[in-house]
């Protein structure tokens, strides 16, 4: 388990470089380690390209796909459904329209939050919305759920649930301001490079924090796999642990979610992806895959989605030619086991 945690760091590593390297203006290796190392003979142009747009960007993209693949691990381990994951059930459309309430009845001065990096008191509220609005719906999702009488109807519930959500969010573009509609819009393509220093002074402890507690509850989730009775049985307060994996899952992609926007693919996929690399379903190795697989797709989608050299490509269409064969897979290996 070991080594195969160590390869997946140096994948990390490698990617993270080549992240640092590429972009709408390429920089040598050389420079950006000179950079990072602070250099004298780098130029100032390099080490504002490096630290200011660069590293904040990396570090971004590697925060919130850890984050969305532990939130998707919990997710598919508490319903028990292969498919479950933020965005499926609705999460991330419940995080959206947390965004859209603050943002779009805010005023005019409110577009600045998705365009030109957030205030102290923008971030937090806009992360305390977003959180609020992944709650909410994660929460009719899974007590719709107990009335559910297969995956498949749970599935439904969480994408007609997601479509309710959606609908109000329309309701509010509808009377918003043009140049509102328009950073909305953008924003919901999803992006790591809007994310600035003082973004990530609120984003990174408050990741980094929940994420943590998800590695912790790597017992609890082990429990879970054979079901809410078996863990009952084991001794666990199954509301108790069931209502820590709603908090945490619901933290983990509202937060990416105001910050980076609804990012597809990768709460489902990643957990899939640890579970093949590790050989196991145990969560004591398969959560720190998911971080680590988590964090290398996510930096290597915004790469290939800064390829065209103006950061052209919407973040959601690069996830998607991840994700999307993983689903495809998913559906196809497991559709006895979907139809239940």
């Amino acid at each position: 388990m070991r080594r195969r945690l160590a390869l997946l760091g140096l994948a990390l590593a490698a990617t993270v470089v080549l992240g640092m390297a590429l972009g709408s203006v390429r920089l040598p290796l050389g420079d950006v380690l000179a950079a990072l190392t602070g250099a004298d003979e780098v130029s100032r142009v390099t080490a504002t390209i490096v630290w200011q747009i660069r590293l904040p960007r990396v570090l971004t993209a590697m925060l919130a796909g850890g984050a969305l693949a532990l939130a998707g691990a919990e997710l598919q381990t508490l319903f028990r459904n292969p498919l479950a994951d933020p965005y499926i059930l609705g999460v991330s459309s419940g995080a959206s329209l947390g965004v859209a309430l603050v943002v779009l009845t805010a005023g005019s001065g409110a577009g600045a939050l998705l365009t030109s990096g957030l205030g102290l008191s923008g971030d937090l509220m806009i992360t305390v919305a977003s959180s609020l609005g992944a709650a909410l719906v994660l929460g009719i999702v899974l007590i719709a759920g107990r009335y559910a009488g297969s995956v498949v109807t749970l599935l439904l519930l969480g994408v007609m649930v997601g479509y309710l959500v959606s609908a109000g969010v329309n309701v509010l573009l509808a009377s918003a301001a043009p140049e509102l509609i328009a950073a909305y819009t953008r924003w919901r393509f999803g992006s790591f490079q809007g994310v600035t220093w003082g973004n990530l002074r609120i984003m990174a402890p408050v990741l980094v924090c929940f994420m943590l507690v998800v590695l912790a509850q790597a017992k609890t989730l082990n429990a879970l796999l054979l079901g809410e009775r078996y863990a009952a049985t084991m001794g666990m307060h199954v509301v108790r642990a069931r209502t820590a994996i709603v908090a945490t899952s619901s933290v983990l992609a509202g937060v990416v979610t105001a910050f980076c926007g609804p990012i597809q693919f990768l709460g489902i996929a990643v957990p899939h992806l640890a579970r093949g690399v590790m050989g196991t379903s145990n969560h004591r190795a398969v959560l720190p895959a998911c971080v680590l697989i988590g964090a290398t797709m996510a930096v290597l989608a915004d790469v290939l989605a800064g390829l065209p050299g103006d950061g052209l490509l919407p973040l959601n269409a690069v996830t998607a030619m991840f994700g999307a064969p993983v689903v495809i897979w998913i559906l196809l290996r497991r559709h006895r086991e979907l139809l239940r």
